[in-house]
């Protein structure tokens, strides 16, 4: 019996050698275990599944007998839905048997339901589906126009001194692409957001901006946000502000504040003629408009008055004196030169006094049937032009007529059109002129062509604000590079002030319109103008680009996000400025306060939020870090054990990934173990783990074999003698991923010092005296005691590695076999 064992032992070394040695490239499968390895699983296994096969029945009767449910019943039931394999309609049966009829309809109905309610599961998964994909395409499709408009020619002209704009503003690499006038803007934008933010008196934002055309010296800067300031000086909106905006009462509003703008122009347009002419235009030292008028006339030959049929005050026509005194918007001076020619001027005296006290500056429905009469009769066909220029004015008579002669240019045409429109509702006649229309012909029938709007811009962004046609003005403004920012300011002005018709989603154009909209109105995508505007310098000036998001604080994505936390986010994933931004961790665990936190926003939040996307793109390293900024413990401990896993087994190289995030995690381990951390129990034992075994994989590389082999002893996780292998097998269940993918790396870098200091004694053919020291507690017998203590070390690994119920790689088993067999 002694040499049948003996010889089937070397016959078993011998077929272990041979599948180590056997060509892994051929057509035959590569061996995992060896035969003993399989005989001993299969047994195991076998044994294990008898028994839990026995008890299994056992088991769930009692459980669901406690539970009230009929174990044999249930299971009949069962067995009949087996039958049934597919949801198609039971065959009808015989119409005699009515129980049978009854019972099929029953589960004809029931079958019914349910491909009825898989059908709709599918649809609605589907759409469900398709609509995220829609939107994620919008979210990037609208990134990348915002991209290619914020790239214009201008962002190339650096200026060589520009004002800085915070006295604590973090120096940026580079010259910032913002000119001077776009950071006079910003720092205004800053002023503003602080006060708001302070929640004290703050100043109105239009009043800001129009300092900075003061401050830059620009004289249509300076009139477009005077115009601005005019505009804005109505009824402040509440509730739906389209609704607020197509009332009798804001309308009307808008119309005066117009014509005001307009007359308040025209004004300082007459005393630039007179002080420019000063000898010609012989103005006296007596104030008021009838002077500037007469001084005004005295330089400008008023135009088709030959005829001079109602006589001349001061040698000048009286109609013409009149006209200009009510265009300068002086109608006390109008009325005072029709007291002096009562006589010549008839009942134009009457119409003009009531036209002078009305409130909306209409005349009644009896007076204005009078004098339209009266137009018909005899004015239209007078040679004088401001006669009938006067008449349309007061009478809203014939709106056709432009008064060329007389408005020979765009702001004459809009002021006598803007004094023609009515608001009467009762009112039906062909003469009415609404806002509405107005806005039609100017927006749609005549348009940018017929203003030459892209060589005159400010005149055509003048013509549609003051129609009140904001959101067509800003967004035509916006297209042009140079004048953007005067867009963007005055958008926010609007904004601010709750005049600005929005679309229901952020993703829109920029200019939409609405099929619910009375026409012409449009509609402005501000969230997307200001981060179309913002793309230009967010990389090199992103504390600027906080202070507009700020304005988004109150909109909501499509996924219902807050917009202010969403750019806040996507700036910084694009700049990567996350301490400057967010703030930074400290060595006593503080946080130092980043840009963001002069919002008083939930910067926890906000922080998470970056954290999320950031992970969600894959910058798992940038992730860790925010995470731990955000002190959500767990997720950095989970992400580090992840990337440590994937970095576990490589060499150390300088400046390597695996440095990189080696010194990353050991700062995070230091700290949490001085501070405490949140994390579970689970991924912290990783983490420490994980550490511990990429020590043993630097000892094992700079080989130092003692030291590693003491780290891994030390560890517990590998067995060392047969007796312990079992024990750890079961402790191997508990391991998390991150352990299970890292130990085929372990048990062959294990292996392989074994081997190592295996070839070392047989090399040496001397006991050393370090071996005397083994860690594997090995007693001093010699070195051939050595050397079989270090096979039976391998023997261990081996048995450990095909008990673990966990997959390897496929040359994991025949590398460590390859490796014992070469101990031997």
């Amino acid at each position: 019996m002694e040499v049948d064992a003996e010889g089937f032992s070397d016959l078993l070394q011998q077929a272990e050698q041979l599948t180590a040695e056997m060509d892994t490239g051929t057509d035959l499968p590569r061996v995992e275990r060896n035969l003993q390895q399989v005989l001993e699983a299969g047994q195991r296994l076998w044994s294990r599944t008898h028994a839990i096969q026995d008890s299994t029945d056992v088991k769930a009767s009692v459980l669901l007998g406690s539970k009230g449910f009929d174990v044999p019943r249930i299971s009949q039931k069962l067995e009949t839905l087996g039958a049934v394999k597919t949801f198609e309609p039971l065959e009808p049966v015989r119409d005699t048997d009515i129980q049978g009829f009854l019972r099929n309809e029953r589960e004809n109905a029931l079958l019914a339901v349910i491909e009825q309610t898989r059908k709709n599961t599918f649809e609605q998964t589907s759409c469900h589906h398709w609509a995220r994909q829609e939107d994620e395409w919008e979210r990037e499709k609208q990134r990348i126009l915002n991209a290619l408009v914020g790239t214009g020619q201008e962002t190339m002209d650096f200026p060589q001194e520009t004002e800085g704009l915070l006295n604590d503003s973090v120096s940026m690499n580079g010259r910032s692409t913002l000119d001077s006038t776009e950071m006079a803007y910003a720092k205004q934008v800053y002023i503003y957001n602080d006060q708001v933010i302070q929640k004290g008196l703050r100043r109105e934002l239009s009043e800001m901006c129009a300092q900075v055309g003061e401050k830059v010296d620009d004289k249509n800067m300076v009139e477009i946000w005077s115009m601005v300031h005019h505009m804005t000086q109505v009824p402040m909106a509440a509730g739906n502000i389209v609704t607020a905006r197509n009332s009798k009462k804001m309308q009307m509003a808008f119309v005066t504040q117009a014509r005001k703008y307009l007359e308040h122009l025209y004004k300082k347009y007459i005393q630039s003629c007179i002080y420019g002419n000063r000898q010609q235009a012989k103005l006296g030292g007596i104030p008021g408009t009838y002077p500037l008028v007469r001084s005004f006339l005295n330089v400008k030959v008023p135009a088709g008055t030959q005829g001079l049929e109602d006589g001349t005050i001061d040698g000048h026509p009286v109609w013409a004196l009149v006209y200009y005194c009510v265009r300068c918007g002086d109608l006390q001076a109008a009325l005072n030169i029709v007291k002096t020619s009562a006589k010549q001027l008839g009942e134009f005296e009457g119409y003009l006094q009531e036209y002078a006290h009305g409130e909306d500056r209409r005349l009644s429905p009896e007076n204005e049937t009078k004098i339209k009469l009266q137009y018909r009769r005899s004015v239209r066909n007078s040679t004088d032009p401001y006669k009938r220029a006067l008449y349309c004015l007061i009478g809203c008579c014939d709106p056709q007529d432009n008064h060329s002669e007389v408005a020979d240019k765009t702001d004459d045409y809009l002021w006598i059109k803007l004094c023609q429109i009515g608001f009467t509702e009762s009112d039906t006649s062909q003469d009415q002129l609404t806002l509405s229309q107005l806005q039609t012909t100017l927006l749609e029938e005549y348009g940018e062509s017929h203003f030459n709007a892209y060589q005159v811009p400010v005149n055509y962004f003048t013509v549609l604000f003051l129609t009140a046609q904001f959101e067509a003005a800003i967004g035509f403004l916006a297209h042009i590079d140079k004048l953007r920012c005067h867009a963007v300011h005055i958008a926010m002005v609007l904004y601010e002030l709750n005049l600005l018709a929005r679309p229901h989603t952020t993703q829109a154009q920029l200019l939409t319109q609405d099929v619910s909209d009375p026409k012409p109105m449009r509609r402005l995508n501000f969230a997307r103008l200001i981060m179309m505007y913002t793309r230009k310098f967010e990389a090199t000036d992103p504390r600027e680009a906080l202070q507009y998001f700020f304005f988004l604080r109150d909109l909501r994505t499509s996924q219902g996000d807050n917009l202010f936390m969403t750019c806040v986010s996507e700036l910084v994933l694009e700049t990567r400025e996350f301490e400057m931004l967010l703030g930074k961790l400290v060595k006593d665990g503080t946080r130092r306060p980043g840009a963001i936190d002069k919002f008083n926003a939930d910067t926890q939040k906000i922080i998470e939020l970056v954290a999320k996307d950031t992970e969600n793109k894959g910058h798992f390293e940038d992730a860790v870090k925010l995470y731990d900024l955000a002190r959500n413990h767990e997720k950095v401990l989970e992400l580090l054990n992840k990337l440590l896993t994937q970095v576990l087994s490589q060499a150390p190289t300088p400046q390597s990934a695996r440095d990189r995030l080696k010194a990353l995690a050991v700062a995070i381990a230091e700290r949490y173990r001085s501070l405490g951390q949140e994390g579970t129990r689970s991924t912290t034992c990783t983490f420490y783990l994980l550490l511990d075994l990429m020590t043993f994989f630097d000892e094992y590389h700079a080989q130092h074999l003692d030291q590693a082999m003491d780290t891994i002893v030390q560890l517990k996780l590998l067995p060392t003698t047969t007796e312990t292998v079992e024990r750890l097998v079961n402790n191997f269940k508990h391991y998390t991923d991150e352990i299970r993918r890292s130990l085929p790396d372990v048990l062959l870098a294990t292996m392989n010092i074994l081997y190592l200091q295996s070839k070392k004694v047989r090399s040496s053919g001397f006991q050393s005296p370090l071996l005397s020291k083994s860690t594997f507690g090995r007693d001093d017998g010699g070195q051939d005691s050595y050397l079989n203590q270090l096979r039976r070390q391998a023997r261990a690994l081996i048995t450990f590695a095909g008990m673990i119920p966990y997959r390897m790689p496929g040359d994991t088993n025949s590398r460590l076999v390859q490796l014992e067999v070469l101990m031997n």
